[in-house]
């Protein structure tokens, strides 16, 4: 790349770096930066990114009155068509629009200021003519024309794009439905008496307004009656939070107090029911008490066992004597175990 090229590369960068940075120039306040000769493109061409040396010139017009998202995107679409482009924005001024079309909203000042704060447009254009002329197209070097395909009939044509159209210039864009100028001021006139009591809430005075003096008043008292709907609304839902709340605590308390309930009731089984630790801590010491009341038994006598007699001096238990009997089967009482055997008898 030669040092011209690497120029018009650095100028072409610091063109589109101003446009995000700074506001749009006016072309009557600027020269054309388009020195290399002005050779006629194709749209073929200029899609594959021809000629190297200079942008493609795009022109787009319009009124731009209520500046949009649908001019947005209008002017994104033409500044887009080619990989380098340089676009130019033709604003109509207030004297052919109100000619040709009607009233604005915007004056043309207006109009010029938002436009040049799109980022998309590298230049604007005021007071465009309503009818492009092969010398405007020339003194501004413009390659292509940028519009909706939508025939546009105004100032005695069908279509006032159709000798560029017939020139091979004019490349289409699509519009965003739903959205316009004309859009916008039917929803304001539609609505006229809110968007009025919204400017005498805000200040402006009926003669602002354009409003009689009994359109005001009666503004004026709506104003009021919707302050008092709105308290009352406000009310209402505060009443309507607070007893929800409170539906929400006494459920909350209903639901503590049944399972405190249940707790209660099992625990009052388990101690008093019929198997309850209380029946069993009451069986267990009416036990004890009988225990401590009642006599102790003596022990009893088992049957096939002797009876457990003191033995005699001398002679052992269960030896046979002279006579071949048992010293127990003697005729002599045998005492008593518990009973003390006097001493006199044990002599003997």
């Amino acid at each position: 790349m030669n040092e011209k090229e690497k120029g018009k590369v650095e100028e072409r960068v610091k063109s589109e770096l101003m446009t995000l940075t700074a506001p749009a120039p006016f072309a009557d306040e600027t020269s054309c930066q388009c020195q290399a000769p002005h050779e006629k493109l194709t749209i073929a061409q200029a899609r594959l990114g021809t000629p190297v040396d200079r942008p493609v010139r795009v022109y787009a017009d319009g009124i731009f009155d209520l500046f949009h998202s649908g001019h947005a995107r209008a002017l994104m679409q033409a500044k887009t068509l080619f990989p380098n482009s340089y676009l130019l924005v033709g604003v109509c001024s207030d004297d052919l629009t109100h000619k040709f079309k009607g009233f604005t909203v915007m004056n043309e000042a207006e109009r010029y200021e938002a436009l040049r704060h799109c980022r998309y447009v590298d230049e604007v254009i005021r007071d465009a003519p309503w009818t492009l002329t092969p010398e405007f197209l020339e003194k501004h070097k413009i390659d292509f024309v940028a519009h909706d395909d939508i025939p546009y009939s105004s100032a005695g044509s069908d279509d006032v794009y159709k000798h560029i159209k017939e020139a091979g210039m004019f490349v289409p864009t699509q519009r965003t439905e739903g959205i316009s100028t004309s859009d916008i001021i039917t929803r304001i006139v539609r609505d006229y008496d809110v968007y009025a009591r919204r400017n005498l809430q805000r200040g402006y005075t009926a003669k602002e307004l354009n409003v009689s003096f009994i359109n005001e008043k009666k503004y004026r008292f709506q104003n009021q009656v919707d302050k008092m709907k709105e308290k009352v609304k406000n009310v209402e839902e505060r009443s309507k939070e607070f007893v929800n709340r409170v539906e929400e605590k006494s459920h909350d308390l209903i639901q503590k107090w049944e399972e405190k309930s249940r707790e209660f009731i099992g625990n009052f089984l388990e101690l008093f029911g019929p198997d309850g630790a209380w029946k069993q801590m009451f069986q267990e010491r009416s036990s004890r008490m009988l225990q401590a009341l009642s006599p102790k038994q003596s022990p009893v006598k088992k049957e096939g066992l002797l009876s457990q007699t003191p033995k005699r001096p001398g002679v052992p238990r269960g030896e046979v004597r002279d006579g071949g009997t048992d010293s127990t089967e003697s005729d002599e009482p045998v005492p008593s175990r518990d009973v003390p055997v006097p001493q006199a008898s044990i002599q003997h």
